[in-house]
């Protein structure tokens, strides 16, 4: 590392709301394929069946629906969990490249912040979304992220704010060491070895960010999806539900399939909303550094 100091810690926040408001009709799917109860419908909907029956029955722009929640979200969430890893990063990499056991300590330990930060956003979002494939007597109907959140305390309490946390922060370690970790792991690994077979040798531009992200998306998508889909199940339910009993019920009636329900909407959302994430952060890194040349820290892994 050179310099004396950091990117701003808000910068990863903006570059994952950017990517957010770019895929949040695929987050939406995702959503209503995981809260969807077998009886509601069809018991596997595809994800091309959710988006014809959302835009059939709803029009197009209601594929944004909860978009004010997924930014708030983002500003939360990933804010922290990226903010908190490249401070952790940037202290243990001060004598060098930290080793890749440190780094996805620090992913998890960063992740964990996030999903304890992003809670309430996390509930709004899932609520916001999944409310189409609800009985109308039981939608939330939340106007938007901020009146959505006065109705969640003023019904529920702060304890209302904390639904779903342990899962959620689980999801949330899961997801930043298997994502962000593993991003940096997939780039180093690029940038120090050539690929086999074509003898090609990666520079860190935006073909090497896109390559590492994609492969990053995958790991984070396979590692992630039953602790989202209980994630989901818990923050969207009415009363007090405890997550061994949303577990035992779901697998009773609809299988251990269902722990990977929304895997594919999950890829198809989580891996461009990956890449286009570090994409747009390591532009945002870029773009800071030829403001600030002499406020940042070079990135030495």
């Amino acid at each position: 590392m050179s310099k004396k100091d950091s990117y701003p810690f808000w910068l990863g926040g903006v570059g994952a709301t950017m990517a957010a408001c770019c895929t949040h009709p695929l987050d939406l799917t995702k959503v209503r394929m995981q809260t969807i109860h077998p009886a509601s419908g069809p018991v596997h909907p595809s994800t091309l069946a959710i988006l014809r029956m959302t835009v059939r029955e709803t029009g197009f722009r209601s594929l944004y629906t909860g978009l004010s929640a997924s930014v708030l979200r983002q500003m939360t969430y990933s804010l922290v969990r990226l903010g908190a890893y490249e401070k952790i990063k940037a202290s243990i990499s001060e004598d060098g490249p930290a080793p890749g056991s440190q780094l996805l300590a620090a992913a998890m330990v960063a992740g964990a912040l996030g999903g304890l930060a992003g809670n309430p956003a996390d509930i709004l979002l899932v609520r916001m979304t999944s409310d189409f494939v609800r009985p109308p007597e039981e939608r939330y109907n939340y106007r938007n992220a901020l009146s959505g959140f006065i109705t969640l305390l003023k019904e529920e309490g702060t304890h209302g704010l904390f639904r779903g946390l342990g899962t959620n922060v689980t999801r949330a370690v899961l997801m930043n060491g298997s994502q962000v970790g593993s991003y940096d792991l997939f780039k180093t690994m690029l940038l120090r070895n050539r690929i086999p077979l074509i003898d090609h040798q990666m520079e860190d531009g935006l073909l090497l960010h896109s390559v590492s992200s994609v492969l990053a998306g995958t790991v984070a998508t396979t590692v992630c999806a039953p602790a989202d889909v209980l994630r989901s199940r818990l923050m969207s339910a009415h009363g007090d539900s405890h997550p061994l009993q949303v577990l035992t019920t779901a697998l009773k009636e609809e299988g251990p399939r269902f722990l990977f329900k929304g895997w594919t909407p999950a890829f198809i959302r989580l891996g461009p909303n990956t890449v286009l994430m570090f994409v747009f952060f390591e532009q945002l890194k870029k773009g800071w550094r030829t403001l600030f040349p002499a406020h940042y820290v070079t990135d030495s892994g």
